[in-house]
């Protein structure tokens, strides 16, 4: 249920459909005569459309995100690199029949690239389906492909295909791999991503060495420049309200072992 819940809610508070359906409130009350209260909603919509497009209005979001878990070299050998799923678009990829890598798909890569720097680790895809209709191929389906095209040898890798959500990785794979005290997993994923990610881990009682990858930032000298495109501004700031907010909401329902977990 929280998983249903969490996507139909975030389908309509996310602030780009938001500002998109104030605009159209106005509109139809514009339409049935309330001319004030409805040029009020559009001036409202034009105004937020316009700071989260165009003003780094993302980048001072998603920059605490980012920059709080750096990168840490291990100080012995790794057992095993973990991938959360989330950088493959399965919809696309099922219809063409190739393997699609989202905007996220540096996790993958950098899965790889890692396989190649550990060679005797053990490299774990965790990601099943995660639209509201669990029907086809998962994401793993595709992940297994994938790393076996990059010429990762099948026995060095492992699957879990049937978590949901950040929260179902962390205690999925964990009963799958049963790690052992004292070893070293790195666990790879975006960067604005990991706060929540390492929470949900030591949560799950899995203390994970983070490996931050696919940042959407140069650093705080983005904070001066305009966006590029307005598209580009409205995603980085959905992705980063998205984030606040899940991290919010997996503490209060104990997924996470803080707030905003820290190194």
């Amino acid at each position: 249920m929280f998983f249903i819940a969490a996507k139909l809610i975030w389908f309509v508070l996310q602030p780009s459909t938001a500002l998109i359906l104030i605009l159209i409130a106005g509109i139809v009350a514009i339409g049935f005569g309330r001319t004030r209260g409805g040029a009020l909603a559009m001036m409202l919509a034009a105004a937020g459309l316009f700071v989260a497009g165009l003003l780094p209005l993302g980048v001072l979001m998603i920059l605490p995100l980012e920059d709080r878990f750096p990168r840490t070299e291990p100080d012995g050998p790794v057992a095993g690199i973990i991938v959360l799923g989330g950088g493959i678009d399965q919809s696309i990829g099922v219809a063409r029949g190739v393997t699609t890598l989202t905007e996220a798909g540096e996790r993958l890569t950098e899965g790889v690239a890692l396989a190649r720097r550990y060679p005797d680790a053990k490299l774990v895809f965790t990601g099943g389906i995660a639209s509201l209709t669990p029907d086809g191929p998962t994401e793993a389906d595709a992940a297994r492909r994938f790393f076996a095209e990059m010429g990762i040898p099948p026995q060095r890798l492992i699957v879990e295909d049937q978590s949901r959500d950040t929260a179902e990785n962390a205690r999925f794979t964990k009963a799958l791999i049963d790690p052992k005290p004292g070893e070293r997993w790195l666990l790879v994923t975006s960067a604005w991503h990991m706060p929540r990610s390492v929470g949900t881990f030591r949560a799950a009682g899995w203390p994970v060495i983070a490996w931050p990858t696919d940042y959407r930032t140069a650093g705080s000298q983005d904070l001066s420049i305009l966006m590029p495109r307005a598209s580009y501004g409205l995603a980085m700031v959905d992705v980063a309200a998205k984030e606040w907010v899940g991290l919010v909401a997996y503490r209060l329902f104990g997924r996470t072992d803080a707030l905003f977990p820290a190194p």
